[in-house]
């Protein structure tokens, strides 16, 4: 035994039994090799265990090496629940539907990008609106507002910003169809009628960076992705419109446990029965939110290829900005998985987890169906993140999920706590890295250190065989909210 209660399976998984806790259906499962053992709290631990109580979960609950305490699931967390007999719970989902990160390719060298990284990173901030309560250039009529609920990252690309490839190349083709805009509140209209297009705050940001190692030749070919590379990283999500969703459904899964009598280890798992009006409601709403996210890092997409053409006076063509994939970290998404043989659709909850599906899956697009599923990882401001792709492996033992960042070692107040008397930015600049942000604040609360070292996270998918390196990527230029 390692942790009190916990068992080692090998070097890359523990495993929470069943006997962890009165009234788990099955067991827990968290992706952490010694090193990142050490870290593990134990209320993110207890929160594991707790998603392995509820109803109709199909095999154990899992945590990727991102783990850090969340609302109800842990951040990292995994589990999926059987169509007929499970339940869907806000809480694994998260407030910050849809948060998700896509990454652009372009032509262009570090050589090149280095003499005009300030003009760059200066430009970014200029056209992307930034922070808490930051308004998009974009007003949305009432109706247009709905449209973009339903068709997503496609009615951007309608618009005039973007192309057909960029939607080949995102999750779900950056749209989930069964989105109901009649079921979203006023209030989430209200906020989410001016943020489009917007980056927000905390943890979301645009980073410039390049390929700094690459692992698998073939594969990063197939990305379009060369050593010494320039690439853009985007990170954000469904903004107060996701957030106002998610605040109105759990008041309404708070009714639903008590109307269906579903006993709950916490209350933040509040829940419902998959085929009730509740969660009926729920996902149509939170389809809603993860299309609006998409629409979002769309035309954020756009603003960022503008600043590249305006800083280098070049046209496209020479900056040869193209997506290479963009995908979702906290969603919910009915899929079929084959479990002991059988084929059962099941409804899977990824919050602060990534989809990574393997080869040949039909999910993905053509131009990725012989490799699998492009996965991108984000790190801390000062470090690295990384693309991965999917495996067979990772599909058979997380339903094919793996990691999604490097997860906090810090809360933000111990990071503001700890930065105080320094210059993070000078810091950074330190290190050859361009920072903007909106607030000193936000630069302590991102400080690298408040992370884990995504590389630590990424060696556990990786050798745990959940998903495969493929690049390391630097960062040289960041703007955050």
């Amino acid at each position: 035994m390692t942790i009190k209660g916990l068992r080692r399976i090998d070097a890359n998984r523990l495993e929470i039994p069943r006997e962890y806790r009165p009234g788990m259906r099955t067991n827990g499962i968290i992706y952490v090799d010694a090193k990142l053992e050490s870290g593990l709290e134990q209320k993110a631990i207890d929160q594991v265990a707790n998603v392995a109580s509820l109803p109709g979960i199909i095999g154990p609950s899992l945590a990727m090496p991102d783990i850090h305490m969340g609302y109800g699931f842990t951040i990292g967390g995994v589990a999926a629940f059987d169509v007929n007999d499970g339940v869907i719970s806000p809480g694994g989902v998260g407030y910050d539907i849809n948060c998700g990160v896509r990454l652009l390719r372009t032509d262009l060298v570090k050589e090149e990008v280095i003499p005009e990284l300030k003009a760059l990173v200066e430009g970014l901030y200029r056209e992307i609106p930034t922070g808490v309560g930051s308004k998009g250039k974009l007003r949305l009529n009432s109706e247009d507002h709905k449209r973009v609920l339903v068709k997503g990252a496609r009615w951007v690309v309608e618009q005039g910003f973007g192309d057909e490839s960029d939607l080949e190349h995102t999750e779900s083709g950056g749209c989930i169809e069964g989105a109901d805009p009649g079921i979203i509140s006023q209030k989430a209209y209200e906020r989410g009628k001016s943020q489009l297009g917007t980056l927000g705050s905390g943890n979301h940001f645009t980073e410039i960076q390049f390929v700094d190692k690459v692992y698998d030749d073939s594969t990063a070919n197939a990305l379009g992705l060369f050593e010494g590379q320039v690439v853009v990283m985007v990170h954000t999500g469904s903004r107060g419109f996701g957030h106002q969703v998610c605040t109105d459904f759990l008041e309404v899964m708070k009714r639903a446990v008590k109307k269906y009598s579903i006993v709950v280890p916490d209350r933040e798992l509040a829940c419902a029965p998959f085929h009730s009006p509740e969660a009926e409601d729920y996902l149509s709403a939170m389809k809603a939110a993860a299309n609006y996210a998409w629409a979002n890092r769309q035309l954020i997409t756009h603003w960022v290829n503008e600043s590249f053409m305006r800083a280098f006076n070049a046209g496209p063509r020479a900056i040869g900005m193209s997506l290479v994939y963009d995908v979702a970290h906290n969603i919910a998404k009915i899929e079929e998985h084959v479990v002991k043989g059988k084929k059962r659709r099941l409804v899977v909850h990824r919050k602060g987890a990534t989809r990574a599906f393997p080869a040949g899956h039909r999910e993905l697009p053509d131009s990725y169906r012989n490799i699998g599923q492009p996965i991108i990882i984000p790190g801390d401001m000062g470090r690295a993140s990384f693309v991965l792709i999917g495996t067979e492996k990772g599909m058979q033992e997380s339903f094919g999920s793996t990691c999604h960042g490097a997860g906090r070692v810090m809360s933000r107040n111990q990071a503001i706590k700890k930065a105080k008397g320094r210059a993070i930015w000078r810091e950074m600049e330190d290190r050859g890295i361009i920072v903007r942000a909106t607030g000193r604040n936000t630069l302590a609360e991102e400080m690298p250190e408040a992370y884990k070292d995504v590389s630590d996270v990424v060696n556990v998918v990786h050798n745990a065989g959940l998903s495969r390196k493929v690049a390391r990527l630097r960062p040289l230029g960041v703007i955050k909210g």
